[in-house]
């Protein structure tokens, strides 16, 4: 991650602090969602909402009415009717409603709904210019912004019609989408993120960072708080004051709750034994894990992994 240039501040600088970043709710994408899924604003508003893990999803959304604020990294947007943003998974977002509606459609892909038949549209979305936080967001003509529309209204009704041939006919719109797109080629510029947002996205990043656990060998080595504070450069209970009154919980809450995704994602995406996963995230055995898990979810490890299973059919 890149290093914020950011003096240490003493517990005496709280009050000398203007914060500009408003309330926004923590959101982890579902670690069990759909490889792919469309949806319209009109039925599934857009709230206020920073996401602090890396999605694995690749995200693509247009604005048809309304504004908003969209962070993505530290490059923020002022984003209106017309516009469309790329999200590529690796990069922590946020997003402000700043009108009463917002009107448009989203979607997410994961890549593994590329696997087997469709490598090309992946590879195109690897190399695509905007999914890159510096060129994040294009503005689109009138004429374009209703060209795009359509093709979001073509795959939001084929993936309810659920054809036999529909995964190639919504390829084949997306496809269509990032032509339009790169036609336009008219990136919206971005403006200087508050000094608070830096500190939030910092310590988010530095908790992701904590949790790449890429086999049941590899231990998640948990920090504390004093710890995330110093590689930020600040007091430990400014950054956690900070945290607290833009997302509503503590620094220790957000590393717990992080810890429980990755929980949760462990069981439900791999094979991995209970004691694996246990020692895997970092806790003495399975005893310790199952007896942390149960408090937070009120379930034990193995019954939320059979619950969760048999709902997707597994």
């Amino acid at each position: 991650m890149e290093k914020l240039d950011i003096p240490r501040l003493e517990l005496e600088s709280f009050a000398k602090v203007n914060y500009k970043v408003p309330f926004l709710s923590v959101q982890h994408y579902p670690f069990n969602a759909s490889y792919f899924t469309i949806e319209n604003r009109d039925s599934y508003p857009v709230a206020d909402y920073i996401s602090p893990n890396r999605r694995q999803f690749y995200k693509i959304f247009h604005m048809t009415s309304g504004t908003g604020i969209l962070t993505v990294g530290l490059h923020r947007y002022l984003m209106c009717a017309g516009d469309i943003a790329f999200l590529h998974p690796d990069e922590i977002m946020s997003w402000q409603t700043t009108s009463e509606n917002t009107g448009g459609h989203f979607c997410l892909i994961h890549p593994k709904y590329f696997e087997n038949d469709a490598d090309h549209v992946l590879q195109l979305l690897r190399n695509y210019p905007y999914f890159k936080p510096a060129k994040a967001v294009v503005q689109l003509s009138d004429e374009q912004s209703g060209v795009v529309n359509q093709h979001f209204e073509s795959m939001l009704k084929e993936e309810r019609a659920g054809s036999e041939d529909k995964k190639q006919a919504l390829l084949l719109h997306l496809q269509m989408i990032l032509l339009e797109a790169r036609r336009a080629g008219k990136n919206l510029a971005d403006v200087e993120v508050p000094e608070s947002y830096g500190y939030i996205h910092g310590f988010l990043s530095l908790l992701e960072s904590v949790f790449q656990v890429g086999g049941p060998e590899n231990t998640v080595k948990l920090k504390t708080a004093a710890e995330f504070a110093a590689q930020l450069h600040v007091h430990p209970n400014y950054l956690n004051a900070l945290v607290k009154e833009h997302t509503g919980k503590t620094v220790r809450e957000h590393i717990q709750e992080r810890l429980i995704y990755e929980a949760k994602s462990l069981l439900v995406q791999t094979n991995w034994d209970i004691n694996h996963i246990s020692y895997g995230l970092g806790f003495s055995g399975q005893a310790a894990f199952t007896s942390f898990f149960k408090k937070k979810e009120h379930v034990s490890p193995s019954s939320f992994r059979k619950s969760a299973l048999s709902q997707i059919g597994i």
